[in-house]
């Protein structure tokens, strides 16, 4: 797996930043470039990920920074729809190019100078926002959807006859350590979209129950 990321940099053209993630995909001493076969991709999607350590940083880091502040956390973890099939009917040449200005769309639509889209094997990618109103997270994560339809990328393989991607978005108002499962709430999210169909998001609040959770128990 890889955790290839491209940040909101006004002041460092995009296509230097393509330059450097497409050099974060080669191999490196002791890390796997990602595997484009087939059955790697089929294997890699719909599976509980392993992930790089841009993608934990950035968690650990988000959790900490929104637990200091009280402030909520939000999470937008994203797969490009059939990307296996894609790959099979374009090939890999094809396959980086959609990679790539996929993410270049997904960039573009970040709120803040130095939010990442980290790539999260062969067609993932994750995107943690800190202190940013659910609402606000909401539309953000819509519009990259909007903006990925809108390029009208051809993919034959999909019934919508475009790229498309599927989302989860996770909320939550950090406190103490991290808390892995945030992720998998994340995770999981993607994969009830993905469960209803092509170009959707499902998104899951976690603020409630950990409210519940902190309330002292009433006496009896």
């Amino acid at each position: 797996m890889t955790d290839t990321a491209i940040s909101k940099e006004p002041s460092e053209p995009f296509w230097t930043r393509v330059r450097a993630a497409l050099g974060a995909m080669r191999p490196v001493q002791q890390e796997r470039a990602p595997a484009y076969g087939q059955a790697a991709i089929a294997r890699s999607i719909g599976m509980k990920p392993k992930l790089g350590a841009r993608i934990e940083e950035e968690l650990h880091q988000g959790w900490s920074q929104a637990a200091a502040r009280r402030v909520s956390l939000s999470l937008v973890v994203i797969e490009i729809d059939r990307f296996a099939d894609y790959f099979t009917a374009y090939g890999r040449a094809e396959a980086d190019d959609c990679l790539l200005t996929v993410m270049r769309a997904i960039t573009d639509i970040l709120p803040r100078s130095g939010d990442s889209c980290l790539r999260l094997g062969a067609a993932s990618f994750v995107i943690v926002m800190p202190d940013l109103p659910a609402l606000m997270a909401r539309a953000i994560a819509a519009k990259m959807g909007d903006a990925v339809r809108d390029l009208a990328l051809p993919h034959k393989e999909s019934h919508a006859g475009i790229v498309t991607l599927s989302m989860g978005l996770a909320v939550t108002n950090p406190s103490g350590n991290y808390d892995r499962k945030f992720f998998e709430a994340g995770a999981e999210a993607l994969k009830k979209a993905q469960r209803r169909g092509m170009g959707r998001m499902e998104a899951v609040d976690l603020r409630p129950a950990l409210e519940r959770k902190r309330k002292p128990a009433r006496a009896a």
